[in-house]
């Protein structure tokens, strides 16, 4: 038996009712290993906006600080759209990520066999595809001064900063390589060596390390192809890492291979091995409160969080199995449902989960 000290921040919209559901299967999952959590709440985004007067209170870093995880939600909303930037709930997802350097951000896109026909491409094209994206983040052209407006001779002149230093490349990329190791072993690295300076420390940086790593084949694209290629042939790539906004763009990209947002969970890890799980998709203002979101996402960022926080590969692969066999049995929420099946609501979807990890014996 272990005992978990588990940091839960809602966030807005949807975000109280999909990790709501993620919570019970955690509970569940601990049950059937005998393992105990403690579960402490945090606001963050725009109802810590309401409540605090600030996106990211200290309250809920010192939270995020003293956790063996954290599990998030979603932040923001157009209720706070006209907030000035440092005070718009995107600054706390921000905010937490930098106290407390969450470097690599790590994407699976997978596509489930009982869920070929929501993608948008052919289903030749996109069966198999099985893809981690391991995007840097905490660096680059978001965090990068000077990031101001002046005027200029020609009116308003805005600059961002693109700046990467050795030591935050060479951690990124060596977490690519790590994960590929456990998985099919290939590396894509994605830069734009041909035009950006950064890219080219990158590239090197990536070939050095690559001598380390004997047992994974490394490869270079520049970005624009690898965007072109995410679509033409997604199966071709296995583990792809990037820097901050290239992986922001095709880890959003590669996500609409598998038909859904509602299916694709995230991990920012640091050095330390402390992780922020969520959920890709936003905070659906459209639909909160109405128990349609689907939180499959949230629950895979579950088994993301046993994985890679607290070492517990049994217990993941155990949850991924279960949401598997909701799959495959036809449970669907109404981003994945077809006109024929019965649409589930957020508390039945993780009903269903829940049922297949009371009974193992059917996870296969």
């Amino acid at each position: 038996m272990s005992h978990f000290k588990l940091a839960v921040l809602p966030g807005d919209g949807i975000g109280p009712e999909v990790t709501r559901e993620a919570v019970l299967v955690l509970e569940e999952v601990a049950k059937h290993f005998r393992h105990t959590f403690q579960i402490q709440y945090g606001l963050i985004g725009g109802v810590a906006v309401d409540k605090t007067g600030t996106p990211l209170p200290s309250e809920t870093v010192e939270l995020c600080q003293k956790s063996d995880a954290i599990l998030l939600g979603a932040v923001g909303g157009p209720m706070w759209d006209d907030l000035p930037p440092e005070k718009r709930p995107e600054a706390g997802l921000l905010g937490i990520r930098k106290a407390l350097n969450l470097y690599a951000n790590i994407r699976p896109a997978k596509l489930y066999d009982a869920l070929v026909q929501a993608s948008p491409l052919k289903s030749e094209n996109v069966i198999g595809t099985d893809i981690v994206i391991v995007r840097e983040l905490t660096g680059g052209i978001y965090f990068g001064t000077p990031r101001e407006r002046r005027n200029g001779e020609e009116g308003l002149e805005a600059i961002d900063t693109l700046s990467y230093t050795e030591k935050e490349i060479e951690r990124i990329i060596r977490k690519g390589f790590e994960v590929a190791q456990s998985r099919r072993g290939k590396l894509t690295s994605v830069d734009k060596a041909n035009v950006l300076e950064s890219s080219r420390l990158w590239r090197e940086v990536a070939n050095r390390l690559a001598e380390e790593f004997p047992d994974v084949e490394l490869d270079h694209m520049l970005v624009d192809n690898a965007a072109m290629q995410l679509i033409r042939d997604p199966r071709k790539f296995d583990v792809i890492v990037t820097e901050n906004m290239f992986g922001d763009i095709l880890s959003d990209e590669a996500s609409m291979l598998t038909g859904s947002l509602g299916l694709l969970p995230s991990a920012s890890i640091g050095e330390t091995g402390l992780g922020l799980y969520e959920p890709i998709h936003g905070s659906a203002p459209d639909i909160a409160g109405q128990e349609k979101a689907n939180p499959l996402a949230t629950i895979l960022s579950v088994a993301m969080l046993f994985r890679h926080s607290l070492k517990l590969e049994q217990e993941a692969a155990f949850l991924e199995a279960a949401v598997h066999t909701a799959l495959e049995a036809g449970n669907r929420t109404s981003d994945i449902a077809s006109d024929w099946e019965g649409v589930l609501t957020t508390a039945q979807m993780g009903e269903a989960v829940r049922r297949y990890l009371r009974t193992p014996i059917q996870n296969g």
